[in-house]
């Protein structure tokens, strides 16, 4: 029987300020997370950001096809907030800002330095009124925050003491240094640490995307060591549903693809010195670079990221734009072969990786060799890679990619979707999933 009362279902309260309709990478988890939840039996009620935040202020950095994906049985809340940091236009201006903007400006900075240190903090009051009012309505048995932003984990500390409820963070990305650079993010003795540190004492589980993050955290805090654990990212089939077995046909170019975002921290210069490299090879003489998805996550990202593209070099590299989630099995099915292209060293995995796996098909790597996603590859039959992050170990590993997609058979593709059905989602939250249940069970 469901942990509650009387045999009711579990409920949890669910802090993910990135969620659809935004398209931004962290998402998915988000998504998978939710929905999982609400399939294995517990009422899910989702915190958000509001809809104009990612509509007006980040200027539509939307998929609303993502939406259709959310289980109908999860509820979606919105709580309001302020938009001081990207608000431009003076018409909506506070009187106070309008009148004496130094002022305001100086009193923002102090509250930030003094309280919070994230633009996001003015959720918080929304976020904690609307999650007492609604938990003094119909209990809330578990917390669960996901973060970035990392208020999401400051108001999980407050409403789990105030509300007297275990609560767990799910780190998708790392709060107080970058996995980037491995540089930290904030002075040291700031209040992010100090609100980091008071989070992971009082959080009943903290969960890492992979063990570089995981062993982190350990290091930095091992009074909380216990109780970190990993949670991998995944795929969900519902969405790349069955990838099928269809070689490229010999009488066309073969078509390598890069899916995601591209950032500025990708290593696009490796990336495309060793495609010129590897061009010069009779499998590759007329094959294709294409590139689809957003550049970057903000309008002022574009510019610089297309300058870095070589679009007019002639050498088959094209940029598609973006794509919704929905059209994501069609690109996948006419792509030969997956460039998996990301920055950062032994904290970064990626999310991509997975879909990537899920596909059956080669995938060229082009990132440092210590990455935590080879942790995930390892074991993937149609993985190449080089020993450095060169031009010359990117172009053999291009080269070898075009061997394999010329040469795989239905087996080898098995093969490596069977890699990929360990990374499902329902395989990765599984056990989560049910770590929570025993969790609230023991809190009655």
């Amino acid at each position: 029987m469901p942990p509650g009362s009387r045999g009711r279902r579990p409920r949890v309260l669910y802090l993910a300020y990135y969620f659809p309709p935004s398209r931004a990478s962290g998402i998915f988890r988000a998504r998978a997370t939710a929905n999982h939840f609400a399939k294995a039996g517990w009422d899910v009620t989702v915190y958000t950001a509001p809809r104009e935040f990612f509509q007006t202020y980040l200027h539509n950095a939307c998929d609303p096809s993502l939406e259709d994906t959310i289980d109908p049985d999860v509820t979606v809340v919105r709580p309001p907030m302020g938009y001081y940091a990207w608000e431009k236009d003076i018409r909506r201006f506070g009187r106070l800002r309008r009148n004496f903007p130094t002022v305001a400006g100086n009193l923002y900075k102090l509250f930030q330095s003094k309280v919070f240190p994230e633009h996001y903090l003015t959720w918080i009051p929304g976020v904690l009124s609307h999650a007492v009012k609604a938990h003094f309505k119909q209990k809330f048995d578990l917390i669960i925050a996901t973060g970035n932003p990392f208020v999401s984990f400051a108001a999980a500390q407050v409403l789990g003491k105030l509300l007297r409820i275990p609560y767990a963070v799910d780190y998708r990305d790392s709060w107080t240094f970058n996995q980037f650079t491995e540089e930290l993010k904030f002075p040291e003795g700031s209040k992010a640490f100090e609100w980091e540190a008071r989070v992971l004492r009082d959080a009943a589980e903290i969960v890492f995307v992979n063990d570089g993050m995981r062993q982190w955290h350990i290091d930095r805090y091992p009074y909380a060591a216990e109780r970190m654990t990993v949670v991998p990212n995944g795929w969900e089939p519902e969405l790349m549903g069955e990838q099928e077995f269809v070689p490229p046909a010999p009488d066309r170019p073969l078509r390598f693809g890069y899916l995601g975002t591209v950032t500025s921290y990708l290593p696009l210069e490796e990336l495309f010195e060793g495609w010129r490299i590897a061009r010069s090879h009779p499998l590759l003489r007329d094959a294709e670079l294409d590139i689809h998805g957003h550049l970057g996550f903000f309008p002022q990202d574009v510019a610089p990221l297309m300058e870095r593209l070589p679009l007019d070099e002639n050498i088959g590299v094209r940029y598609h734009g973006a794509f919704g989630k929905a059209e994501a099995k069609a690109v996948y099915a006419r792509t030969d072969a997956l460039v998996f292209c990301v920055p950062g060293a032994r904290y970064v995995t990626s999310g991509k990786i997975f879909e990537y796996m899920a596909s059956g098909k080669p995938i060229v790597s082009v990132h440092r060799p210590d990455i935590a996603a080879t942790e995930v590859l390892d074991g993937y039959p149609l993985w190449f890679r080089g020993s450095e992050l060169t031009g010359d170990d990117v172009a053999k590993s291009f080269i070898a990619a075009a061997e394999a997609a010329r040469g795989v058979d239905r087996a080898q593709h098995e093969q490596a979707v069977a890699h990929a059905q360990t990374y499902t989602r329902a395989a990765t939250l599984g056990p989560w999933e049910e770590r929570m249940r025993k969790l609230v069970e023991g809190t009655r």
